[in-house]
């Protein structure tokens, strides 16, 4: 478009900045004037300023053309002005975090109100509201289907196929939105870890750092994960706990890794963790709870209009709240919870882990549970799988995951079962205190388990510590006399062994 570039001489001690007036003179066209931020007059017969200090500044207009996609660019004596750029808007996962508890209040008011005008009527007005009601039941029937179908459209269209796995879910969310909301969320986590962050030349972050590399490496023809810049943090805290955001931010808590006994079973827990990241997971999870959270608004609506007074609606909202989380939302998240596991363990045969260390985690955490005296939530009440659960779905997997292994030209693992060999650690640990009691030798005991010895340094445990930071050229056969075998050179091959990716419906028959 054809606009007037104008040269001008700037005010002494004073700034310029656009005004969005836009005025037209016969003849001249469109005209962009510059407004001086002191008390500056802008004639609109003459392209003239008039300085507070009594001094003018000359405007001479000139045709030039701009760019509709860089925004109107003025010169001043061989300076650019240029407009702000637009402001983005927040992505649409962020407003919906924002107004879903607006919603709910919306629909309570509501509620309350539509009560408390029907108490108002008299009693021949709500006897002819019941009986306009029954006559018009079937047109406002058909109103329901209406929506009904219109609600059914709407989730046909929005239906996806989950990758690797080919499960067909629910996806409201777009992918580049949910990115968005990722990069929020772990600046909020950097903020909230900042004095808590292990520094890079950490053995242990150099241990996580590694293990995740190789993971992205050998599953690089995934693209979900090729895709993804993939960057280590490491908190120093005691939860056992890690987590991947949706960008490839990992958040490992030191906890966790003094939980692992080898690099195999971190390996599984990070390809577990990835993998809730390259399925998606966070914005299938959003998906699901938006939908449920708009039907609900409906049934929270007609118990605050139905209920006579509020404390009663109260109790009936909560209720509807334990319901929808007991009905959807916690078992849509164990039916994730064993997805992730699932290709998780399949990241870790590609990268040449021992898969059958998987299982074994997972009975590990099932005797600290029970170890530490805490209370032990049932399943059914919980947003996770149980740790027996969850090692024998694994333990169903391991067949699958040694010939996805064998394919991708892996070492040959170690002939001793890790698996074998906790359960006869188990069984020695539980018949100790048996001996003690007919009278066999009194020497002390400890629980602790043979490889979970302390680095003094890092407080790793000592065989991740050695088995990580070793070079790859370790010897295939070495071995350990600890309850799992401490990791071999497996997870050192070379990332030029190619590895095919796995069938789309690798491990469907363990699907929920």
């Amino acid at each position: 478009m054809f606009l007037h570039r104008l040269n001008l001489i700037r005010c002494p001690s004073s700034r310029l900045t656009l005004n969005p007036l836009v005025f037209k003179q016969p003849g001249r066209g469109l005209q962009q004037i510059l407004h001086h931020k002191s008390n500056c007059a802008v004639p609109t017969a003459s392209p003239v300023l008039l300085c507070s200090d009594g001094r003018a500044a000359d405007l001479r207009f000139i045709p030039t053309i701009i760019s509709p996609m860089n925004g109107p660019v003025l010169r001043q004596r061989g300076h650019h002005f240029h407009t702000s750029s637009p402001v983005r808007a927040l992505p649409v996962s962020v407003l919906w975090m924002v107004l879903k508890p607006l919603q709910k209040l919306m629909a309570v008011i509501l509620g309350r109100s539509i009560r408390k005008w029907w108490k108002a009527l008299p009693a021949n007005r709500q006897q002819l509201m019941r009986e306009w009601t029954w006559q018009h039941r079937w047109h406002l029937a058909a109103w329901a289907g209406l929506a009904v179908v219109i609600l059914f459209l709407f989730l046909l269209t929005h239906l996806d196929q989950s990758p690797v796995t080919g499960r067909t879910r629910l996806l409201v969310f777009n992918k580049d939105s949910f990115m968005e909301l990722a990069a929020l969320t772990s600046e909020k986590y950097m903020e909230e870890f900042a004095e808590l962050l292990v520094p890079a030349a950490d053995p242990r972050h150099q241990v996580v750092e590694r293990v995740v590399q190789h993971l992205a490496q050998r599953n690089k023809d995934i693209p979900e994960v090729s895709d993804v810049t993939w960057n280590v943090h490491v908190v120093h805290s005691p939860d056992v706990n890690a987590f991947v955001l949706p960008n490839g931010e990992v958040f490992m808590f030191t906890g966790m890794l003094e939980a692992v006994a080898d690099v195999h079973q971190l390996t599984i827990v990070l390809g577990h963790e990835m993998a809730h990241a390259m399925l998606g997971h966070t914005a299938e999870q959003a998906s699901l709870s938006h939908v449920v959270d708009l039907l609900s608004l409906i049934l929270l609506t007609a118990i605050w209009a139905m209920c006579p007074r509020d404390s009663l609606a109260l109790l009936g909202q909560w209720v509807q709240n334990k319901l929808s989380q007991l009905i959807f939302s916690r078992p849509y998240s164990r039916t994730l919870e064993v997805e992730a596991d699932q290709v998780g363990l399949q990241l870790a045969a590609k990268a040449c882990a021992d898969v059958r260390a998987g299982p074994v985690f997972w009975q590990q955490m099932e005797i600290r549970d029970q170890m530490s005296g805490g209370p032990i939530v049932p399943e059914w009440l919980s947003t996770h799988p149980s740790h027996k659960n969850r090692s024998n779905q694994l333990d169903r997997l391991i067949p699958q995951a040694l010939d996805l292994r064998e394919s991708c030209v892996c070492p040959a693992l170690p002939p001793t079962d890790p698996r074998s060999t906790f359960s006869k650690s188990v069984r020695v640990l539980l018949e100790s205190p048996q001996t003690h009691e007919r009278g066999g030798p009194k020497e002390p005991q400890s629980t602790h388990w043979p490889d979970k010895q302390e680095s003094p340094h890092t407080g790793l445990p000592a065989a991740l510590f050695a088995q990580t930071l070793l070079p790859p050229s370790l010897n295939v056969g070495q071995k350990s006399e600890g309850m799992i075998p401490p990791a071999g050179p497996e997870l050192a091959v070379a990332a030029r062994v190619s590895c095919p990716a796995p069938a789309e419906g690798a491990g469907g028959t363990n699907r929920r």
